[in-house]
């Protein structure tokens, strides 16, 4: 009995140890993150570091957009790459009076393919690009279950999550590893923790680009070049629009500019991040349950998100 008990003892030990280990190690990597930044004598010069310009896609909204002009405030000059050439214009001219940055706009549709990256590679031909910002990305239009999407949108979610940051980073990365400096930043989601029923084939895109990121990461270790991933949470933007609980901004749902804010501090100081301190406390203690649980809770949030659609949409229909 007391070699059983003594058994137990240790291993209830080796747990408190590891759970101890772990949010000790979590909470030096959210220092680092987050609070060292801040700090003047820590702070990283973007443009010194990596160049003085800045390739972002997906720009003219949300994150992308943000991003932009927090890049452009540190004096980088800015390519945006977007679908719609008007928008492009508006916020390049905006960016370039703000901060008295250069820019240049390229206006790609990245769901029409392989081809696309052509054009794209001629326009920045040359360009002495120091920093990409994979951010463009794609989301079902609301929760839905896999036989509910149309094929084109499963399609359009493969070629801009997936093939974009792929064919983008392999595009770019010939020119840094040559200068011997650069940063590439993937825009992932805390998605990528675990499976997530009625966004299937997004969460998945999005373990892609975390499993990108990593395997970049050392395969390129040593030539200057960092390869940072980030895993946001819930931010208030037009992507999310499916549910009235993700249009309003607070600590935990912040909004582009807050977001872009603090991630873009977060560059050369951490390799993976959510970007954002308060998404850095709930990541914490959303990996501590094991997955069954985490893919459990998720589905029953898009179940609300998809309720919440699905209500919204059927009170603004007409009455025939």
């Amino acid at each position: 009995m007391s070699v059983a008990v003594g058994m137990f003892a240790v291993a209830g030990c080796a747990l408190v140890a590891t759970v101890l280990t772990d949010v000790l190690w979590g909470l030096m990597l959210g220092i680092r993150a987050h609070l060292l930044p801040r700090l003047h004598f820590f702070a990283v010069d973007l443009k010194e570091r990596y160049g003085s310009w800045a390739v972002v896609t997906g720009s003219t909204d949300g994150i992308g957009r943000a991003y932009a002009m927090e890049l452009a405030k540190r004096g980088i000059n800015i390519v945006l790459i977007s679908r719609t050439q008007d928008k492009l214009t508006k916020i390049a001219a905006q960016i370039e009076s703000l901060y008295g940055v250069k820019t240049k706009t390229i206006a790609i549709d990245y769901s029409k393919g392989q081809f696309v990256f052509d054009t794209i590679d001629k326009e920045l031909k040359d360009i002495p690009v120091g920093i990409l910002v994979n951010n463009v990305g794609k989301q079902y239009s609301y929760p839905m279950y896999l036989t509910e999407v149309p094929e084109q949108e499963l399609w359009d979610i493969v070629n801009i999550n997936i093939g974009a940051a792929t064919l983008m980073t392999r595009l770019l990365l010939p020119q840094m590893k040559q200068r011997g400096r650069g940063a590439i930043v993937n825009v992932s989601s805390s998605s990528e923790l675990q499976p997530l029923p009625l966004m299937t084939v997004y969460a998945a895109s999005k373990v892609y680009l975390k499993s990108f990121s990593e395997a970049l990461r050392v395969e390129y270790q040593g030539s200057g070049i960092t390869i940072q991933h980030l895993s946001p949470l819930f931010i208030n933007t037009k992507m999310n629009a499916f549910s009235y609980r993700l249009q309003t901004s607070s600590i935990f749902v912040p909004d582009a500019e807050t977001y872009a804010q603090n991630a873009i501090n977060t560059l050369g100081i951490v390799n993976h991040s959510t970007g954002y301190w308060a998404h850095g406390i709930q990541y914490f203690f959303t990996i501590v349950p094991p997955m069954w649980v985490r893919t459990y809770i998720g589905n029953h949030m898009n179940k609300v998100f998809r309720r919440d659609y699905l209500s919204t949409r059927s009170a603004t229909l007409p009455v025939l």
